[in-house]
């Protein structure tokens, strides 16, 4: 007797990582989501990579983050979200107590006027370019 699930395999392909791991009942790997994070927002601070000193796994990732203002955290990523754990590279202070923040733009824009400009150009940029297409597409 097979596993029941709301999506056919051919639905898997459309179904985002979230709901196929709610679905097919797996659990989110922290490593894989921890290079998704630094992924998404590299552009918008001077360094961050997921720690390599600190054990990673399927419930826990840790992230160095430099901001564009020099400061250096290490990011604890768990299901519960994002939070502050140390105020260096590879550092976990056990009696610093942080919030935590759903996704990493909460966090960072907490963190970092710099990350907030950074984003705040892309996303005009992107906007400016989406209208320029828009205004060639008129044309033709």
């Amino acid at each position: 007797m097979g596993m029941e699930v709301d999506c056919t395999p051919e639905d898997l392909s459309k179904c985002s990582y979230e709901e196929r791991c709610v679905e097919l009942g797996e659990v989110k790997d922290m490593r894989l989501e921890a290079e998704a994070v630094v992924n998404d927002v590299l552009f918008a601070v001077t360094d961050m990579h997921v720690s390599h000193s600190l054990s990673s796994g399927l419930d826990v990732a840790y992230i160095n983050v430099e901001t564009r203002e020099g400061q250096r955290y290490c990011l604890e990523l768990t299901e519960a979200g994002l939070r502050v754990v140390g105020h260096g590279f590879d550092q976990v202070d056990e009696g610093l107590s942080s919030q935590y923040h759903e996704t990493v733009y909460s966090l960072l824009d907490s963190l970092s006027p710099g990350y907030r400009e950074a984003f705040g150009n892309a996303l005009l940029q992107r906007l400016e370019r989406l209208k320029q297409n828009g205004q060639k597409k008129d044309f033709m």
